[in-house]
């Protein structure tokens, strides 16, 4: 027995050694913009009503097996019969429910709110990023600034910025935890997710959907810049970096691990981004007269992307089969 207790403790020193090595931060409980801000309190709430419950269910625990110990009693003592106690029914029943409900009811909450532009950002015009992945990297384009990248971005600081996320290859899955919670890319729609950052800083974004053999590889960086830095930075793409034409576009996007790469134009002109299904969804509501030509347009750049699409799948599939001979 002695020996048993020794060894759970030096097992339990060990973990805690372990642990204390690692110098980087839960980076979800460290947020830098409202919308991590908001996820990060409904986890700690959550945590918290959880912990309650155990502490709870711990002290009820020692307080039982103290007070109806077998060596307080008689040695021929016989508990009485005992038919239940409604009360005790009702009680133990409503608790749960009243904490499932509480939790249901934050959880909502923080989903409506994390889906729309953070609150006091409503009245700013967001900064449009497409991020696009491709096996194994990441591609961001700036239609406005009219500049691309891969596997970094920059953006402005207490600017909303709109990342309208789509894949040329598998689901992915677009996170930075110190902004925001993932949100899915793929490949036949556009997925949106609404950022900002209060704080200046590099933080690190990745894949977090196991897409492959080289998921772990899909790491980015989100340089967060004060706004006149950023506009620097795009000046300074604008003028220095060579523009991205579809040859280059086709031999980054077929090429399976690149590093960073800066571009002054983007590859929405030959290649664009599919048709975003909440903006069809307006226009067929909507009273205008150049639905219809909209309509044309999209389906135009919808065909291209899903060439592009299918160019991929033969891409892997072809990969595949030399893979298996």
């Amino acid at each position: 027995m002695k020996k048993k207790r020794w060894l759970f403790s030096l097992m339990f020193i060990s973990v805690v050694m372990l642990l204390s090595g690692c110098d980087s931060k839960l980076m979800v409980l460290d947020p830098k913009g409202p919308v991590a801000k908001t996820q990060s309190n409904t986890i700690i709430f959550s945590i918290l009503m959880m912990a309650l419950v155990l502490i709870v269910v711990y002290v009820l625990y020692i307080f039982m097996l103290t007070k109806y110990r077998a060596s307080k009693t008689p040695d021929d003592y016989e508990p009485p019969h005992m038919e239940g106690s409604k009360w005790l029914e009702f009680i133990w029943t409503a608790i749960p429910i009243i904490i499932v409900a509480i939790l249901s009811v934050v959880t909502v909450r923080t989903t409506y709110a994390v889906e729309k532009v953070p609150a006091g950002y409503e009245d700013q015009k967001p900064l449009v990023i497409y991020a696009a992945s491709s096996n194994w990297k990441w591609h961001f384009s700036y239609p406005e600034e009219g500049i691309e990248t891969v596997n970094y971005v920059n953006i402005p600081t207490n600017r909303p910025v709109e990342f309208r996320l789509y894949s040329y290859g598998p689901i992915s899955s677009f996170w930075v935890p110190q902004l925001g919670g993932q949100k899915y890319a793929m490949s036949d729609m556009i997925t949106k997710l609404n950022l900002v950052a209060e704080h200046e800083g590099s933080y690190m974004g990745k894949n977090s959907n196991f897409s492959g053999k080289g998921f772990a590889q899909m790491e980015f960086e989100v340089l967060a810049q004060s706004p006149a830095d950023y506009m620097k930075w795009v000046k300074e793409v604008q003028q220095t970096a060579p523009k991205l034409t579809e040859q280059e576009f086709n031999t980054v996007l077929h090429t399976d691990f690149v590093g960073r790469k800066s571009y002054s134009s983007t590859h929405l002109s030959f290649s664009p981004a599919p048709m975003d299904m909440s903006d069809m969804n307006m226009s067929e509501h909507g009273h205008g007269g150049d639905n219809s030509k909209d309509s044309k347009e999209s389906g135009t750049d919808s065909a291209d992307h899903m060439k592009n699409m299918g160019d991929m799948k033969d891409m892997n599939d072809h990969s595949s089969m030399e893979q298996g001979h």
